[in-house]
């Protein structure tokens, strides 16, 4: 056995107990007993503990002293440089400060879900100020006196800076809010929702759906719960959906949207199981996969056509007068609160004002006590009409209550990655609508696995979506995407 295999045996058993701590995740979001939550706080430090604990244990170090890294093959060469890369992380972390974050946040996932439902912004603001506090703490170790907020935006983007995001939204903004502003002042608007959904119907198809777009359940499950999210690699990839009885739109594009998570962790070679590449090389190209799968695809008119039938069929009647009508309602822009029911145009903005409040949050220009003021006042400002209440506005989101600070740029990266694997996509396969409009949707995502999803995180970020475009990353494709579908609908 050489150095570099005594190390991936070592590697495997870590990725087998982070599978662990994701599925008492999964679990806590699903179904586990409301009084549980101390505990399973308890619980999620703990096995955080034993985590760092191997990432930084001396044998890790040996082993990487001791191979010669110009003898692996590139596949060997990927999984140390995330080997590597976790290790200098975990290096610059206190034990103490990674096992109090997992407590911390693991708590607040019920306590924001309870200040949600109950509006009470202030009864979650001295939880949210020891998780920005804590998160502080540990963008500071990781910086060296660098950029905090890089510091934590490199967890799940790697080499993505927040200069570089800024860049991005400027010079997506202008455009964005041009087309918002057009569609929402056209003559002629598509059509509402109209109806109501019984959950269980809903439900049902959102089982069809996942397996119309490649989704094994063999491997998975689809639940509900609060926030829907995708949990797992590998063998074991599980969803969650959620539903609304006048609007099953929520739940069709949640669930698709989760199936794109979960199809690119299902997709990946297998031989890179529980590896440090088995899994999305950034949540920013994850998110390609889902909005790709929610929007190019599956709010296509071509496959919203199938659609249309697929809900007269289960619940006797769809959401607009003939598919053309349904189209449009399915991409229709609303004035709304909620990011995760924004449509694709407006998508972005929601982002960036998450990301604006949330680098000054950690750059100390902006305390908790001040958030929800700050996010009415930008809300207002960005969308023209005011929050109504904190549900609506500040408390919308998990990701702060869990720390995901950093997180919220990779959707709108995820978006610009879309736009440029769409257009190859495109020109790859030219009768990509006659499938679709037949309700397949595999052909599409055949396509996606075999130049994105089964190569896991082999190479970085932009080297992956480069790769499978030939071109290089930018915000041109998604842009133009956005202004001839929508100037099409709205007539404009």
């Amino acid at each position: 056995m050489t150095a570099f295999d005594d190390l991936m045996r070592f590697q495997r058993d870590t990725q087998a107990l982070s599978e662990i701590a994701g599925r008492l995740g999964w679990d806590q979001e699903t179904v586990m007993p409301d009084g549980a939550g101390a505990q399973r706080a308890d619980e999620m430090a703990a096995i955080e503990n034993v985590l760092h604990a191997r990432r930084i244990d001396p044998k890790v170090r040996d082993w990487l002293a001791a191979i010669d890294a110009s003898t692996l093959s590139p596949t060997d060469a990927a999984q140390l440089r995330e080997i590597k890369r976790a290790r200098d992380r975990a290096d610059k972390v206190p034990v103490a400060l990674s096992t109090a974050i997992a407590r911390a946040t693991s708590a607040a996932q019920r306590r924001w879900a309870e200040a949600r439902a109950a509006d009470d912004v202030a009864a979650f603001k001295p939880v949210l100020a020891e998780i920005v506090s804590l998160r502080r703490e540990e963008a500071a170790a990781l910086a060296a006196g660098g950029d905090l907020y890089d510091a934590l935006l490199d967890d799940y983007e790697p080499g993505a800076s927040g200069s570089e995001i800024q860049a991005m939204f400027d010079a997506m903004r202008p455009r964005l809010v041009r087309l918002r502003d057009a569609a929402l002042g056209a003559a002629h608007p598509p059509q509402k929702v109209i109806g109501a959904y019984p959950a269980k119907k809903q439900i049902k198809l959102a089982r069809k759906l996942a397996k119309t777009f490649g989704y094994d359940m063999t491997h998975g499950r689809l639940d509900t719960a609060v926030h829907p999210f995708s949990s797992g690699s590998g063998l074991d990839v599980r969803i969650t959906t959620r539903t609304n009885k006048h609007d099953p739109f929520n739940c069709i594009y949640s669930t698709i949207h989760e199936v794109g998570h979960a199809c690119y962790e299902q997709n990946v070679d297998r031989a890179y199981l529980l590896t440090p590449i088995g899994r999305g090389a950034s949540m920013g190209v994850h998110e390609s996969q889902s909005r790709l799968y929610e929007n190019q695809i599956g709010r296509s008119q071509a496959f919203t056509g199938w659609l249309y039938g697929q809900m007269e069929q289960r619940f006797g009647y769809a959401p607009a007068s003939d598919a053309d009508a349904f189209y449009g309602t399915v991409n229709r822009l609303e004035k709304g609160f909620i990011r995760t029911e924004a449509d694709e145009v407006q998508y972005n903005l929601h982002v960036m004002l998450r990301f604006d409040l949330e680098r000054r949050l950690i750059a100390g220009q902006l305390d908790v006590a001040d958030l929800e003021d700050a996010w009415n006042a930008r809300f207002e400002a960005d969308f023209g009409y005011q929050v109504d209440r904190a549900s609506n506005g500040v408390l919308q989101d998990v990701h702060w209550a869990v720390g995901l600070f950093g997180y919220f740029p990779t959707y709108s990266l995820g978006n610009v990655y879309a736009g440029c694997l769409h257009s190859a996509l495109r020109a790859d396969l030219p009768d990509v609508d006659a499938h679709l409009a037949a309700g397949d949707a595999t052909y599409a995502t055949a396509w996606l696995k075999d130049k994105v999803q089964r190569h896991g995180a082999l190479h970085s970020p932009k080297r992956t979506v480069e790769l499978a475009t030939g071109a290089p990353v930018s915000v041109e494709p998604l842009l133009s995407y956005l202004e001839a579908k929508f100037s099409e609908i709205y007539r404009l």
